[in-house]
């Protein structure tokens, strides 16, 4: 059984997943091992979760559509530092992927319930991490290229998202939201052309070998 915040609440999980019974098998096993869980279908509607209550723990998928894990969890770190993320995706495959901001990393079907709950327990035993960590004006945000060779960028304050156009060569841009006026720092991976967000810190990676889950 999980450890409890008090002696009438349990931890409390926010899922974010757009697969409909991914979510509702995740909260299934999250619930009947003791935890208090929520769920959100996008980055966007996880937002929406946060403003109203900040759960113990996040897990996030990686691919969603509207706002993808990714850039969820570059406004996580940068909106609420000190919440543990455990990143969950099937399109990597037993190693993060680069610049990956999150406490821990799992790829769909190749880890078992005891070792995400293993991982939970020691999160929630570590917090609060990054306790000295002050909310960030300046974290990058994650950038897709469309097929008009324009980036898409989601402004961190008013959560809209904006075409940029690819003038120069530089890796670590700024622009001006096109809403707010807001200004937006963003990160391109120049080589491939796939932008992923970088950040200072060592991302975290599962060394744990993978199990996969019983048939």
């Amino acid at each position: 059984m999980p450890p409890k915040d008090s002696e009438s609440f349990n931890f409390r999980i926010l899922v974010v997943d757009d697969e409909p019974l991914i979510v509702h098998t995740a909260a299934l096993i999250l619930r009947e091992g003791g935890y208090e869980v929520r769920t959100a279908s996008d980055g966007f509607e996880a937002l929406t979760a946060l403003s109203r209550s900040v759960p113990d723990i996040l897990i996030s998928d990686l691919s969603m559509p509207n706002m993808s894990g990714f850039e969820l969890l570059s406004i996580v770190r940068r909106r609420f530092p000190q919440l543990p993320v455990i990143a969950i995706s099937g399109e990597y495959t037993g190693i993060a992927p680069t610049g990956l901001i999150a406490d821990a990393f799992f790829s769909k079907g190749e880890y078992s319930p005891e070792d995400l709950f293993a991982r939970i327990v020691e999160l929630l035993e570590q917090a609060p991490i990054r306790a000295n960590m002050v909310k960030s004006d300046k974290a990058p945000v994650w950038v897709p290229k469309n097929s008009a060779g324009y980036f898409i960028v989601t402004c961190p304050n008013c959560l809209r998202s904006f075409p940029v156009e690819d003038k120069h060569g530089k890796q670590h841009r700024e622009t001006h939201c096109l809403h707010c006026d807001s200004t937006v720092g963003y990160f391109v991976d120049l080589p491939s052309l796939n932008a992923q967000f970088r950040t200072p810190e060592r991302p975290v990676q599962d060394s744990r070998p993978a199990l996969k889950r019983a048939k």
